[in-house]
């Protein structure tokens, strides 16, 4: 995993794509006082560093009928599954995240389902078969706080 090192202009992009994907680059680039193909240049370089991926637009779960948010942090029946648990469930559609943490999970998984009765059959119909010993839910009430990475300083940053 490279850090590459960033100027103040790639900071001053980086913040302005990324609290609005779809600025156009001309007004980036005069917010940034300099040329449209400038910014361009410099988001392709943004691109290929692996420092952006992509602009996507975001679905809110809920005006499209998935009213449960849940993590799951799983516990494995045989850890050497890591690799195929982790293929498997690449294949559930209602499987957004899925992460290698430490501590006591296995995985620990974000999911989003229809309703309480839609998450129970996801777990049972669909996560157990997978060679699990158990899980442990966590329900989300409501998302208090989502937001891009912060760009801080990252030009003086000498870490």
């Amino acid at each position: 995993m490279g850090h590459h090192q960033l100027d103040t202009l790639d900071e001053q992009i980086l913040r302005m794509i990324a609290g609005n994907a779809r600025i156009p680059f001309l007004e980036v680039a005069r917010a940034c006082n300099v040329s449209g193909a400038a910014i361009h240049q410099r988001i392709q370089k943004l691109t290929n560093l692996g420092i952006l991926k992509g602009s996507e637009f975001i679905i809110d779960p809920e005006k499209i009928g998935y009213e449960t948010c849940a993590y799951i942090g799983l516990y494995l029946k045989d850890p050497e599954q890591f690799d195929s648990v982790t293929e498997a469930l690449k294949h559930i559609p209602e499987v957004v995240e899925c992460h290698f943490t430490t501590g006591q999970y296995d995985l620990f998984i974000k999911i989003y389902a229809k309703n309480n009765h839609h998450l129970l059959e996801i777990i049972h119909d669909k996560l157990q078969p997978l060679g699990l010993s158990r899980s442990e839910t966590i329900i989300s009430f409501r998302e208090a706080i989502k937001r891009q990475m912060p760009i801080m300083d990252l030009a003086n940053d000498d870490d």
